[in-house]
């Protein structure tokens, strides 16, 4: 027997004693920091119950039901509604502003960004301008900012600015062309839905070709052609079931269109143009990590500018700018809690108004946090499947 197999067949003697065995004392160690946990959670536990229970508020959710006593402005709520009705409110309010701002700031980020690789010296400095101005100030200094200095400074309701016929801007709110239900809208936008699937199988039977023969694909345009022509009939069979009103103002009334209160205005504009500056970064960061070679070929082979970034650099860019464009899309949604300064009803402040009614904080808080906890991991979730979706395959 060589000294190999000697020391195979007995392990038992070289193991060292278990309070120096590494495997030991890793589970050890953890089976520990988790019974202190565990009882952390429990003894906080127990002193929140102790204390609700000494000042007399209830330990449970069953305040759920009861009469929220809260007056929400530009809502139908009604204060005889219960407090699950509010906090619904108060969710849909941060989610309008979060959904709407991400769209705005991803735009403006990327033309920012954009913006600050022209070659162009103006466009070049204004745009750095524009984002190390806008970097370095608290987004509540520019909440604050925007609400008071700027949407309570718009003109009165006799007076709204009109703006290319489209919105009316005071210091009422701003006012924006909306759809108006005229007839079957939950048809339509299932056929709508349907449309989307039928585009999405048309850009992907574009992409198979071109992977297969080397055809352009012009995907987004077929793709675009085709959920148009069925949005276009779907409308027309169903007899305009939406349609689009301008708003109108006549004295001191503004009849179609959808209101912007000047809170949510002055809320989502603020996000937008800070957010948009990160984002801005972000996009010029990732343009400048494609490696150069990419753009020395796409010159090589007489790519105008646009076709460049269009179908070299920024295909490439977004595969890098996707991680960290979830964190900014994060940042917006959390940031939205710092509309209680300007008054507007969202998540936070109508949490805060409930609490101040009488009902118990703990609950109400962890229901809260509950709620953007939710609203993160939905983020993330669609992050990581547009990452995923552009991430490069890997072959083995």
């Amino acid at each position: 027997m060589t000294q190999t197999d000697a020391a195979r067949a007995a392990p038992d003697q070289t193991r060292p004693p278990p309070w120096r065995d590494v495997r030991v004392l890793r589970v050890v160690f953890q089976v520990v920091f988790l019974v202190v946990v565990a009882w952390a959670a429990w003894w906080m536990f127990n002193t929140v119950r102790t204390n609700l229970r000494l000042s007399g508020l209830e330990a449970g959710f069953d305040y759920l039901g009861q009469p929220a006593g809260v007056d929400i402005r530009d809502s139908p709520f009604r204060p005889s509604q219960p407090v699950r009705d509010a906090i619904v409110v108060g969710l849909l309010n941060t989610v309008r502003v979060a959904t709407v701002g991400i769209a705005l700031a991803t735009i403006l980020g990327i033309l920012v960004g954009v913006a600050r690789l022209s070659s162009n010296w103006l466009v070049r400095k204004a745009a750095a301008l524009y984002v190390e101005s806008l970097r370095n100030i608290p987004v509540l200094v520019i909440i604050v900012f925007m609400y008071i200095a700027v949407v309570l400074r718009l003109p009165g309701i006799t007076e709204a600015a009109d703006i290319v016929g489209l919105v009316l801007a005071s210091n009422r709110g701003v006012y924006v062309p909306w759809g108006e239900a005229t007839g079957s809208v939950g048809v339509f936008l299932v056929l709508l839905g349907v449309a989307l699937v039928a585009a999405l199988v048309v850009a992907a039977w574009r992409t198979r070709r071109w992977n297969e023969t080397g055809t352009p694909h012009h995907r987004l345009l077929w793709g675009g052609l085709v959920f148009l022509a069925l949005a276009a009939a779907a409308y027309a069979a169903l007899s305009a079931p939406i349609a689009i009103t301008l708003p109108t103002r006549e004295e001191r009334v503004v009849e179609g269109g959808i209101a912007l209160g000047p809170e949510y205005a002055a809320l989502l504009f603020a996000l937008v143009i800070y957010t948009a500056s990160h984002i801005a970064e972000i996009v010029r960061g990732s343009i400048l990590a494609v490696p150069k070679g990419q753009t020395e070929a796409a010159n090589a082979i007489a790519l105008s500018g646009y076709q460049r970034m269009r179908y070299v650099i920024l295909p490439q860019a977004f595969r890098i700018m996707i991680p960290p464009l979830g964190n900014q899309y994060l940042n917006l949604t959390k940031n939205s809690s710092l509309a209680v300064a300007i008054g507007y009803f969202e998540l936070t402040r109508i949490t805060n108004q409930i609490i101040a009614n009488g009902n118990p904080a703990p609950q109400s808080i962890l229901i809260l946090m509950g709620c953007y906890l939710a609203l993160s991991l939905i983020i993330s979730l669609f992050v990581n499947i547009v990452n995923r979706a552009l991430s490069l395959e890997r072959r083995t």
